[in-house]
């Protein structure tokens, strides 16, 4: 018997609203005008809720949402997050990660430390979730940025603190499974200005600690890298590295188009597999089902 992932990431939920008052800030206000100019067009709720609906048909153990749940970080737009993220699941069913949309400006880390506490083991990184022999290992690289910026960061705090923590998983024989928003190698296919800027320093964590999974969002693609580890209990012999688009993306073509991953984290003597497959918007027509998975 596996243990069932459900792995979905940056919703963007919408309409987003217009940031006035004490709210407005120049990059909110940037970000806004990017949302009618682009994403407005893109960003499909009532897909999203049957792509939920279906993805909770499937019956995972666990359901790991890796951030940019919101927009422009704004105070009604955590509100809605929270009920979302409620019907997911509960808290212990559900783990979070935040996006670089969700620490938009440095306003919104307040709000957003509150409203993703239940599902982020207190909002403390690294954190720590075991569940049948699986270490769910969730990161935090949303940091706010300038305008026209989307980086994410660890640091040096919490880099040291993942590796100890991958190292302590190893010797009790769990499987590590990796929560992050940003795309956490070079060469990831994040644009310049979007990356993760110590990807070089979790590169070098993952080939010494190992690891056997790694879930991120953040490119609004879906994509499948791997990471080489001499330490990684992964029976294929490398640490797979999924991406998922948008699961709100009504896209048209297929690398964007919404989807979510069920991966299936399975003991194999002293290794472990991690066989995933893809379910979303079918290319080509509104309905949902089963998607070509990007192969490793």
């Amino acid at each position: 018997m596996g243990f069932k992932i459900a792995h979905l990431s940056d919703p963007h939920l919408s309409p987003a609203p217009f940031p006035g008052g004490r709210e407005l800030r120049l990059k909110r206000f940037l970000g806004w005008v990017n949302w009618k100019r682009a994403r407005e067009r893109i960003n499909d709720m009532e897909m999203l809720e049957r792509l939920v609906a279906d993805l909770l048909a499937q019956k995972p153990d666990h359901i790991a949402m890796t951030g940019d749940a919101v927009n422009l970080g704004l105070g009604s737009e955590f509100s809605r997050a929270a009920e979302w993220m409620r019907e997911l699941g509960a808290p212990s069913d559900v783990s979070f990660t935040p996006g670089n949309h969700d620490a938009y400006v440095h306003d919104a880390l307040g709000p957003l430390e509150r409203t993703f506490e239940p599902w982020t083991e207190g909002y403390r990184f690294p954190y720590l979730r075991e569940r049948a022999g699986v270490a769910l290992i969730g990161l935090n690289s949303g940091v706010p940025t300038a305008p026209f910026f989307a980086t994410g960061r660890l640091g040096r705090l919490q880099l040291g603190a993942f590796a100890k923590l991958l190292s302590e998983t190893a010797a009790r024989g769990l499987a590590r499974v990796v929560m992050i928003h940003h795309p956490p190698m070079r060469g990831g296919k994040a644009p310049m200005l979007r990356g993760l800027d110590d990807a070089r320093e979790f590169e070098g964590i993952i080939e010494e600690c190992g690891a056997e999974l790694v879930l991120h969002g953040h490119t609004h693609r879906i994509m499948a890298q791997r990471l080489p580890s001499r330490a990684t209990r992964n029976a294929a012999g490398f640490v797979p590295v999924l991406g998922a688009p948008s699961v709100s993306s009504a896209a048209p073509d297929a690398v964007h188009r919404a989807c979510y991953y069920l991966v299936d984290v399975e003991r194999e003597g002293a290794l472990w597999r991690t066989p995933w497959r893809a379910r979303g918007l079918v290319v080509g027509g509104r309905e949902i089902g089963e998607r070509e998975a990007p192969a490793a």
